[in-house]
């Protein structure tokens, strides 16, 4: 009988374990582990400030609008250091202490427009390394302690980058591959068209595995991309996805070769030269919805696409002639597409037809970071510390209007039960527990 008993407080204790393990969740890149913006959390705060629900709150060296990612009881995330005008990564404990930072390569670019600086990109994990890039032009890994595993100059191994507000598409992780698009060039000679470079990387080591030119007719402005790739895993579908130049692109995962193209964004009979891209395609349910630039349409595409699409009726499912995000992508959840304007207003659309459910007001300043959802309700931060906690449904209440009193850029990374908030000024940490 004692044995019987021991064996089940062993199993019990064992399901309890296995319990605890599959509900850890992480947070390993910008857009979270899907790519989707989406975090499958649950018993997150709604409300909360530095008073209320705050869990720790880490003060960080200088500003950046690189957001955090989290693998289980690491956060990473990295910054400009005020101090020296160098850039660092850090890591801190989930309990908001740090356990290193390392001195990255190269110095801040200062760039004027917003305060922008080099810390744009995000750092990825697969919680065995983390790889960081900057606009200084540096890809960089280290693993889990610190320890520097190995770091590629891009621009020797690129050519220069002559891009206005420095290079801040973040790179994508996925199977042990790096994958990052660099989308630049001169702006001053109108006669040349973008010439980009799209490339993956062996993530253990910096290799290269493959590098693919990537050409259009984009010109002046147009040619300097700061959105970042995205991947469509759609069954037997998938593909990498780049977004710049005019055009937004799908690779081969094997060699980078060109699958398809879609032009139309910067309408050549009424063309803007300063169409730059910065908000980013995202795949969710069966779709692939790819943003423009200020003010300018959004598209709906299917995702099984091949060649040039541009006059493919068949290719696009719908088309929303104007309203596109700015900088934020776009977020997919329960048949609605949430796009978040730069002037403040969140514009919801249903997913299957375009059609616009709502238009509203979160914010009377500018708005930067790309929302996350969590538990059936959206985590949004303007650009003056505001989070606004919106019902993630056809209402779309606002549920909450958090205050930090900072300047936010960065989107936010929630992860079991925990929303990871970084400011110029500081990173927080809110739970209800």
């Amino acid at each position: 009988m004692i044995k019987f008993r021991f064996l089940s407080f062993v199993l019990v204790c064992l399901a309890g374990w296995v319990s605890v393990c599959a509900g850890q969740e992480s947070w390993p890149q910008w857009r979270g582990p899907e790519l989707d913006n989406t975090s499958s959390a649950t018993n997150v705060p709604v409300k909360f400030d530095p008073d209320t629900h705050l869990a720790w709150r880490y003060e960080m060296p200088g500003p950046g609008g690189a957001s955090p990612v989290v693998w289980k009881d690491h956060v990473f995330v990295s910054s400009v250091d005020e101090a020296d005008g160098g850039l660092r990564l850090l890591c801190l404990k989930d309990d908001g202490t740090l356990k290193w930072q390392k001195k990255l390569k190269g110095k801040n670019l200062s760039v004027r427009m917003d305060s922008a600086n080099s810390a744009s990109a995000s750092p990825c994990t697969d919680g065995q390394h983390v790889w960081v890039t900057t606009s200084a032009g540096f890809l960089e890994c280290f693993d889990l302690d610190g320890n520097e595993i190995w770091s590629v100059d891009l621009q020797d191994r690129y050519g220069e980058f002559q891009i206005q507000f420095g290079m801040s598409s973040t790179p994508v992780l996925h199977d042990g591959v790096l994958y990052l698009q660099l989308i630049h060039g001169s702006m001053r000679d109108r006669s040349t068209t973008s010439e980009g470079t799209v490339v993956a990387l062996e993530a253990a080591t910096g290799k290269e595995v493959w590098k693919q030119s990537r050409s259009t007719d984009g010109h002046t402005e147009n040619k300097h991309s700061y959105a970042s790739p995205t991947l469509v895993m759609d069954g037997d579908t998938e593909y990498l996805v780049t977004h710049g130049g005019d055009y937004v692109m799908g690779h081969s995962l094997k060699d980078g070769q060109e699958i398809w193209r879609m032009g139309g964004l910067n309408p050549k009979d009424n063309y803007n030269p300063y169409l730059r891209f910065v908000a980013s395609p995202v795949a969710a349910e069966g779709k692939l919805i790819v943003p423009s630039a200020k003010n300018g349409p959004v598209i709906c595409l299917e995702t099984n696409l091949t060649g040039d699409v541009t006059e493919d009726a068949e290719a696009t499912q719908w088309v929303l002639r104007q309203g596109t995000p700015d900088v934020a992508t776009p977020v997919v959840h329960d048949g609605l597409v949430f796009l978040a304007r730069e002037n403040g207003v969140m514009l919801c659309v249903d997913a299957e037809t375009g059609e616009e459910v709502y238009q509203r007001r979160m914010f009377a300043d500018k708005h930067r970071s790309t929302p996350v959802y969590a538990d059936g309700k959206l985590y949004i931060v303007a650009r003056d510390g505001t989070v606004v906690v919106l019902s993630a449904d056809r209402q779309g209440t606002v549920l909450a209007e958090n205050e930090l009193g900072d300047v936010g850029k960065a989107s936010p990374a929630i992860v079991d039960g925990k929303i990871y908030i970084r400011t110029s000024k500081a990173l927080y940490c809110f739970a209800n527990e």
